[in-house]
């Protein structure tokens, strides 16, 4: 992880190799107005020329707009970059998001380079934690698997700012948990088998002072786990459920949260298309993301309990590969026919679920790449939210906004149940009727959560994975979605505002 420091002295004077500054769409219309810390003296630096070299550039200020201005050796830092911000809001500032984006985009374009000063409009401790963060997540690489010369991330971030470093270290803290998620997620599944991500799990467990069970493939047969044993009875690498425990002697409500982990899904004997199939090493994310947030909530402490469980399974095609029509008895005892062994997720989620009953939850959580429907009705970047509980829906929509992660809440319309009718099983595992395929599932899972159990389920389909370019702190490839949410998640639950 880079390192990362903050300084109270005047951005003009800081031994950077670059800084970064905001600008907003210029009052009159015409170019951008510099709006960093120190503004005045970094423009005095300039010969007060500043916001005219960025006009003679062509910067409007635009959110994620980047541009470059050489200091010709006015300043310490060679390099200005200048980052859009858009237009400031009601009260003229903007908000925690816009300050993450712009501090990500910034890095994220001075790639190589070695001290960066970020001096962002922040005076907040709020402001200061956003931009050190968006920092951070913009500065992530993964270059596990590439050979010969390549550009390094930044070595070292300043934030300009006069805060407390508590921020920088929280920031520090949410950052090296992404960050995580993202490389377990961008790992190929040739190296992250069930049994991989399992061992995985247990070293963020021994280093983070988390209590851990793994169950292989013989207890879950054992144990009633059918739906985790059946969808990884076709592949060569055999399943795992993994249970984290995080404990504060303090607490008096549990989290429990359920992660699903395919670590590479081509949807069983109903086969995925080519073209589907490319990125679903990403299947695991939601387990990464209870993984990832495991470990900042182990580091950050808050008064609750929280319990984590990764239903971890790959999804594959074989002689032995559960087959449509097949009847799996999940743990607890119901039963659910399987007409399509591509709707593999929410079978993992449903043991899990269950056993999650016997932690005693006040709050139950589950996170996964679940539909693709999701992203017919949301697009890529937007959580779908759905609960049994219209307060605990808003309240995780509301965490998920101050977290930095954009979701919609939606409902789960009752007569959706009728569709899962099995006339074999206590319930199908996919619905006869065409539409609203993200709804459905959440109608399925609904069917698992223990009575009298608030629960709330994030279908991060699309926003676990960026296929396109890099924007703002996202990178391409392994976003790390939810983790942050989840961590939000486990504060306001500590809080009493959930």
């Amino acid at each position: 992880m880079t390192t990362i420091s903050l300084d109270s002295a005047e951005p003009a004077s800081l031994d950077a190799d670059a800084i970064v500054i905001g600008v907003t769409p210029a009052a009159s219309g015409d170019g951008s107005e510099p709006r960093p810390v120190g503004a005045a003296e970094l423009d005095r630096a300039l010969d007060g020329r500043l916001a005219e070299a960025l006009r003679a550039l062509g910067a409007t200020g635009k959110a994620g707009e980047v541009t470059k201005l050489p200091t010709l050796g006015a300043l310490p830092a060679g390099v200005i970059v200048a980052v859009g911000l858009g237009e400031p809001g009601a009260a003229g500032g903007h908000d925690a998001e816009t300050l993450r984006r712009a501090a990500g985009a910034g890095v994220r374009a001075l790639a190589g380079t070695g001290r960066v000063a970020l001096a962002l409009p922040a005076g907040s401790a709020e402001e200061i934690e956003a931009v050190a963060l968006g920092g951070l997540l913009g500065n992530y690489s993964f270059a596990a698997y590439r050979t010969g010369d390549r550009t390094e991330p930044v070595g070292e971030i300043i934030v300009a700012g006069a805060a407390e470093g508590a921020s920088v270290d929280r920031a520090r803290t949410l950052a090296e948990s992404v960050a995580l998620v993202r490389d377990l997620v961008n790992t190929p599944p040739s190296d992250l088998s069930p049994e991989d991500l399992a061992d995985a799990a247990e070293r963020v467990a021994g280093e983070a002072g988390l209590d851990i069970e793994v169950l292989d493939e013989k207890a879950l047969v054992d144990g009633g786990y059918g739906g985790i044993a059946g969808v990884g009875q076709g592949s060569a690498n055999p399943p795992r459920l993994v249970r984290l425990a995080y404990a504060h002697p303090e607490a008096s409500k549990t989290l429990v949260l359920v992660g699903k982990g395919i670590t590479f899904d081509s949807g069983g004997l109903s086969l995925k298309p080519a073209d589907s199939m490319d990125w679903m090493k990403s299947d695991m994310g939601g387990a990464a993301a209870v993984l990832g947030a495991l470990s900042a909530i182990a580091a950050l402490a808050p008064r609750v309990n929280v319990v984590g469980y990764l239903a971890i399974a790959e999804n594959m095609p074989s002689g032995t590969a559960q087959r449509p029509s097949d009847v799996l008895r999940v743990y607890g005892g119901k039963t659910v026919e399987v007409l399509n062994t591509d709707a593999e997720g929410r079978l993992v989620l449903a043991d899990a679920l269950v056993r999650s009953g016997e932690d005693g939850p006040d709050l139950l959580v589950d996170v996964a790449t679940l539909t693709g429907a999701q992203m017919v009705a949301l697009g890529t970047r937007t959580t779908g939210v759905m609960a049994n509980d219209d307060d605990v829906r808003e309240k995780v929509v509301a965490a998920a906004g101050r977290a930095g992660e954009p979701s919609w809440g939606m409902p789960l319309p009752a007569e959706l149940r009728k569709g899962l009718d099995s006339a074999v099983a206590d319930i199908a595992n996919i619905s006869g009727e065409r539409w609203g395929g993200m709804l459905v599932a959440g109608v399925f899972l609904k069917e698992f959560v223990p009575e009298g159990v608030r629960w709330a389920h994030l279908d991060i389909a699309g926003p676990a994975f960026n296929k396109g370019e890099p924007y703002g702190y996202t990178p391409k490839g392994g976003t790390g979605a939810a983790t942050r949410t989840l961590v939000q998640i486990a504060e306001d639950l500590a809080d009493g505002i959930l």
